[in-house]
């Protein structure tokens, strides 16, 4: 066998276990969207995305204005296998209100949630695209595999302190919420589409039941740029929101980004920007790899330009 084609089926190897893992060289933040991303950070991988933001409220029906910050964290956690995420989301808010006759200030926690996510089917795994050597023509057609999604599935539970401004009941409360979360990579893998369907506050006076959709394009090996829409609807609050940003890589384990929202409706009209920062410390990862396949199907030239391989990656290590 040529070496270009032991040179193939090697990249071939290198990518079918690049998919096999959770984790990326680079760090992979939810941020600046507010849509959960189907994979996990990997495990024994902590992530940490924060953010600050700044709000502007006109209710046309209530004659009332409002202007406050905002603080957000999403605390990630690889546990125990590289599908498996533990997830804590925080988000507390300050405003001042004004009205006609009246001037009042609101704040405390939002949205407090903790839950775990879990990747139930991966599209990737266990999956080779065949390289055709005789045609350019093969190898550029449209890949039909990339339509379907990655499928994961969170649950979770939100936790709302007694006499909280921002409930629709005095009282303290633990209430259910769940998600099914998809992804796709798109072209040649530099668009993302994630979708987030929701049920929240299950079992209570006031569910609510919502989607996001995230559409992100990679413009270069530090930028990216992203759009999205969310939609909600229960009994207490509904809405639809429109985003845009953009996020920046400084290095492997940090992002910067900044984004705006708007909503869609009058009653109250809604304004956000923000800018948040993404980390990742990866230190006790262990890299996941594919076993050396042995069998005599694999020509006898391949498998040893494979060990050579392998051998000096763990000389380098």
């Amino acid at each position: 066998m040529s070496s270009f084609k032991v040179l193939l089926v090697l990249v071939i190897s290198l990518v079918v276990n690049y998919n096999y893992a959770q984790h990326t060289d680079e760090i992979n933040s939810n941020r600046p969207g507010e849509s959960m991303s189907a994979y996990a950070v990997g495990k024994s991988v902590i992530q940490v995305e924060t953010g600050v933001y700044g709000i502007n409220e006109n209710h046309r029906l209530l004659g009332y204005d409002a202007n406050g910050y905002g603080i957000d964290l999403d605390l990630r956690y690889g546990f125990f296998m590289e599908k498996l995420e533990i997830v804590a989301n925080l988000q507390y808010q300050n405003e001042d209100f004004v009205t006609a006759f009246n001037q009042y200030n609101k704040s405390n926690l939002k949205q407090t949630v903790l839950g775990a996510k879990y990747l139930i089917y991966d599209p990737y795994k266990n999956y080779e695209k065949k390289v055709n050597i005789y045609s350019w023509k093969a190898n550029h057609a449209f890949n039909w595999h990339q339509l379907i999604p990655a499928v994961s599935v969170f649950a979770g539970a939100n936790f709302t302190m007694k006499n909280n401004p921002y409930a629709f009941s005095p009282d303290a409360m633990i209430s259910p919420k769940v998600m099914l979360v998809t992804q796709n990579h798109l072209g040649d893998g530099s668009w993302v589409l994630v979708t987030n369907i929701i049920a929240d506050y299950i079992a209570t006076d006031y569910p609510s039941y919502g989607y996001i959709v995230t559409l992100t394009k990679g413009i270069s090996r530090k930028w990216s740029g992203f759009i999205e829409n969310q939609g909600y609807k229960s009994d207490f609050y509904s809405d639809a929101i429109m985003r845009g940003g953009a996020a920046f890589l400084l290095n492997k384990n940090m992002q910067i980004d900044a984004s705006i929202s708007h909503n869609l409706k009058d009653t109250p009209t809604v304004f956000y920007g923000g800018i948040g920062f993404s980390w990742r410390y990866d230190t006790n990862y262990k890299e996941v790899r594919m076993e050396i396949d042995d069998s005599p199907s694999q020509p006898k030239s391949v498998r040893k330009a494979a060990k050579r391989d392998q051998k000096r990656k763990d000389a380098i290590e």
